[in-house]
């Protein structure tokens, strides 16, 4: 343990799996409780239980309003005021726009952009008021270059990375720091209906990165004097060409 964020108070969304769940491990590992928020109950419980008792669980449904408006006062009890919030649990569509299907598009854009924005809305006031706070958001390269193949997730990034920058402009008086990890292509979940001879491919030519090496961005974010910012921190596989 390096205890880069000892005595921090973090809270991770979508935190049962993938970068979530990496990212977390990472904190734990830099001294901070973490609050792990995810939906899958049972899958984030056993997960806390293997952490230790700095890995709180939260079981929030992203998508139900006013449960993610009620959930700084959960994070309140179970561990105490909040110095991290990394805005990470996504969707992903892919696929031509001409032959999708707006229900899915609805959920993902719901997920991706309005269930962060909330998060962030809950979070704010009492960071404002303690004058401290870090707020990370796990974005996407497509979030900064517009990718052909998925033009309506492509969309939802680039919605979070406006966001994300006005309202890092509007905080940054009250010593709140707030930044995105950009990713290319991660194995995670939302790989899952790839075809199983396009993931071994793009695993042997190095066209896929592994959640851990998000994690430690991440880590490299936060860890940063606080008269520092890392806006945006891009992190690709050497191989992809963007």
């Amino acid at each position: 343990m390096a205890d880069t964020l000892k005595d921090k108070i973090a809270a991770v969304t979508g935190a049962a799996s993938g970068i979530g769940l990496e990212c977390s491990r990472a904190m734990l590992a830099e001294g901070a409780t973490v609050v792990m928020i995810d939906r899958a109950e049972d899958r984030l419980r056993a997960l806390c239980d293997e952490l230790g008792p700095n890995a709180r669980p939260l079981v929030v449904d992203l998508l139900d309003g006013s449960q993610v408006s009620s959930m700084y006062e959960r994070i309140l009890q179970i561990a105490g005021p909040l110095d991290i919030l990394h805005a990470n649990a996504g969707a992903y569509v892919g696929g031509p726009a001409a032959e999708g299907d707006p229900d899915v598009w609805d959920r993902m854009l719901n997920l991706n952009i309005n269930a962060a924005f909330r998060c962030v809305r809950t979070v704010l006031p009492n960071m404002i008021e303690r004058k401290t706070g870090d707020i990370i958001f796990t974005s996407s390269v497509a979030g900064v270059v517009p990718v052909v193949w998925e033009p309506v997730y492509t969309a939802s990034k680039f919605a979070v990375q406006a966001f994300l920058h006005a309202t890092r402009r509007q905080v940054s008086q009250h010593g709140i720091r707030m930044g995105a990890v950009l990713p290319g292509p991660v194995v995670t979940a939302l790989l899952d209906d790839w075809p199983k001879a396009k993931m071994e491919e793009a695993l042997a030519n190095g066209s896929l990165m592994q959640p851990k090496e998000v994690a430690d961005a991440v880590i490299f974010m936060l860890s940063r004097p606080r008269n520092v910012v890392i806006r945006d921190l891009v992190i690709l596989p050497n191989s992809v060409d963007l």
